[in-house]
């Protein structure tokens, strides 16, 4: 099946109106976007080959391509719910003991209770997202080859810029792939070498992580990434070791086959390059986030704008689905509040140090602690962790209040510290950056929660859900922990109020029944249970 994008080139700019892309399709990984200025056009002036790579980017923050709504990239649901960003955080988070999203819109209420199947739209769209920026990717790939850029007479410094540009594609195109790998398992699969026109191949989870590896190590010998820190909120070194780190971290669950040893070498290399810690945890999470030390650890974010990156996704969504009741619009900066998402139980038990102050972010006055009713927004401790205020108190620069300024911090410092703890506790080796209790104390130590004496595996779950609460790490960490579908439970996993086991294949997510019915290549590899 061929299915072409049409984009309007006058707009590319890391903005809410960016590009026009509308498709009736966006599984085929292997598509060339139909220009309205020829490719060959674009493909030859370095400022516009700079600007798609701005798309590339900005795709995990948007939703469309007139911002905030009304041309939506992908079609088949609500435009704010197809966005990357919200789509990935809801498929982590509300499908885990952190969070619940109490609306009643289609088939969400059974995401909230791990009762999904095949025709969810919710991951539908969370596929869709992956595999569209994945195509989009590869056109860039496809177009930024050596050989390619030497047809069209750019040379020099243009084409050294240019060869940063692909590789930061690359590395784009392949925390894509780990989002599939970690949700969906296998998938279909295609690079820039694939035909034109030509159905993507199913590989399996193993091969696409095999391929993940592969070109992640490639990407890091070549050298042509950035250096740490070197450009914000572009992908560089730091963040290529931190997707590594994870990658490997979580190879047991995605192959069978353990690779701690190799989480340790790339958390090194991460805690080495300069990053630290910002002195206040609920910095990390404001409007002037890129500004404060908090851009000292972050390693990767997904950036927003309230006067360029305007849609009901991302952070528009982070920050105003939390609000509401006796949490006030203007203490979030903005101009209202929606009511949706709330802590369960179990996310607060975690803060047994009284002098944590992370505990500071939930809100509790005239809250049921306990999530009793899904759709009940009483119903569940409020978090007030993503705000539109900027460290001194001043509102993000929207003066409507309806689009944060705040970047949201996909990897940031703390969690490789976690990681690499983690990792030296699981039998890895080659430790050069001290003890997995150091590290974990460190990040405790900046809260003010007290330090401790040893620490566990079990620790570091804890601590990771403390740390990163409400960050999407979550389900991933309870997969690789064992108690996603049984052991640990949580209010309304399974469908009821107490929670209960689930099935075992709920690790994964279906492959979304249209994908398998549009490509012929899927037939027969559905993820099991669905």
């Amino acid at each position: 099946m061929y299915k072409k994008f049409t984009r309007t080139l006058g707009m590319l700019a890391m903005a809410g109106g960016l590009l026009s892309l509308v498709s009736s399709c966006t599984d085929d990984l292997d598509q060339i976007p139909d220009y309205s200025a020829n490719a060959e056009i674009v493909y030859r002036d370095p400022a516009q080959i700079q600007q798609v790579l701005a798309r590339l980017y900005a795709t995990f923050a948007i939703s469309g391509q007139s911002g905030p709504s009304g041309s939506p990239d992908i079609t088949g649901i609500d435009e704010g719910f197809s966005n990357y960003l919200r789509a990935y955080w809801q498929l982590q988070e509300i499908t885990t003991d952190e969070a619940v999203l109490g609306w009643n819109d289609g088939n969400l209420p059974s995401v909230n209770t791990i009762q999904w199947n095949a025709d969810n739209e919710f991951i539908r769209a969370t596929y869709d997202r992956i595999y569209y920026e994945i195509a989009l990717c590869n056109e860039f790939i496809r177009q930024t080859s050596d050989a390619r850029l030497s047809e069209r007479g750019i040379t020099g410094t243009e084409a050294g810029n240019i060869r940063t540009y692909r590789a930061e594609a690359r590395f784009l195109r392949a925390l894509c792939y780990w989002h599939a790998v970690d949700m969906f398992g296998g998938g279909p699969f295609a690079t820039e070498e694939a035909t034109i026109g030509s159905n993507p191949e199913y590989k399996t989870r193993a091969e696409i992580f095999a391929y993940i590896d592969s070109e992640l190590k490639a990407l890091d010998a070549e050298g042509a990434m950035l250096a740490p820190r070197a450009v914000y909120a572009r992908a560089d070194q730091g963040t290529l070791w931190t997707l590594m780190t994870k990658l490997y971290l979580n190879a047991q669950v995605y192959t069978g086959t353990a690779r701690y040893n190799d989480a340790v070498t790339y958390a090194n290399k991460v805690l080495a390059a300069g990053y630290t810690l910002s002195p206040s945890y609920a910095n990390l999470f404001l409007a002037d986030n890129d500004k404060t030390a908090a851009r000292n650890e972050i390693i990767f974010p997904i950036t927003f704008d309230g006067t360029r990156t305007k849609g009901y996704g991302g952070m528009t969504f982070l920050v105003h689905a939390a609000v509401g009741r006796a949490v006030t619009p203007a203490s979030a900066g903005i101009n209202g509040g929606w009511g949706g998402t709330r802590a369960k139980q179990n996310l607060p038990a975690l803060f047994t140090s009284t002098t944590d102050t992370r505990r500071n972010l939930f809100f509790t006055r005239a809250q049921n602690p306990n999530v009793d009713t899904l759709s009940a927004f009483s119903s569940g401790t409020l978090v007030t962790k993503y705000r539109n205020v900027t460290s001194g108190g001043v509102a993000g620069s929207d003066v409507e209040g309806n689009f944060p300024d705040t970047d949201y911090p996909m990897f940031r410092l703390a969690d490789v510290q976690l990681m690499y703890a983690e990792a030296l506790l699981r039998g890895g080796t080659g430790g050069t950056a001290g003890s997995a209790l150091a590290q974990v104390n460190a990040v405790r130590a900046r809260s003010g929660a007290s330090a401790l004496t040893s620490v566990s595996l079990d620790n570091i779950l804890d601590e990771r859900g403390r740390e990163l609460f409400w960050e999407g790490h979550r389900r991933t960490d309870l997969i690789r922990f064992g108690k996603y579908t049984t052991g640990y439970n949580w209010p309304f996993k399974g469908g009821v109020r107490a929670g209960r086991d689930v099935e075992a294949t709920r690790v994964l997510f279906p492959i979304p029944n249209t994908d398998i019915v549009a490509n012929p290549n899927l037939a027969g590899h559905q993820n099991p249970g669905y």
